[in-house]
């Protein structure tokens, strides 16, 4: 399946693009291959869980989910598949994004999300790169060379 997109991004609303393309430009410089879609855990569920079910067999590995305020995205997408999910909590609204964070963090034992802070997407693009590079060690590799550029160090 090697034409087929390995990681899926995920965002509640249209609006919370913006937000979002941090994570995009990330996948692109490590030529992952992904998609983007726009699903909401509250306006169209039956496709949430859909798209959840159907991850793994479509050769999806990761999904990163983006949601503000309520944010119940990546919990949802968690609840119906097994592959590993990350959680943008995006900044919306009068909390600043902590509603969003506690919602996509306080997760019940057994529906882990792993959670980036709030607006993180490149980081959660990154943590997908590295989940990624268990398996695929010339990923690995270009990830150890983008973190070293920021430091330097190559002892690795």
């Amino acid at each position: 399946m090697p034409d087929r997109p390995r990681v899926a991004v995920l965002m509640g609303s249209a609006s919370d693009e913006p937000k979002v393309t941090p994570a995009v430009e990330i996948l692109d410089e490590f030529l992952v291959r992904h998609e983007v879609r726009v699903l909401s855990a509250h306006r169209t569920p039956d496709d949430v869980v859909e798209f959840a079910r159907s991850a793994r067999g479509r050769g999806l590995a990761v999904i990163i989910a983006a949601a503000g305020k309520a944010a119940h995205l990546a919990g949802t997408v968690a609840a119906h598949t097994t592959l590993p999910v990350i959680g943008i909590p995006i900044a919306s609204g009068g909390l600043g994004g902590l509603d969003a964070l506690l919602s996509t963090v306080q997760m019940p034992s057994g529906v882990p999300v792993a959670t980036v802070g709030i607006d993180g997407a490149k980081n959660a693009a990154l943590l997908a790169v590295a989940v990624l590079g268990l398996t695929d060690p010339d990923l690995a590799a270009a990830l150890e060379d983008y973190r070293d550029s920021f430091t330097g160090d190559r002892s690795r």
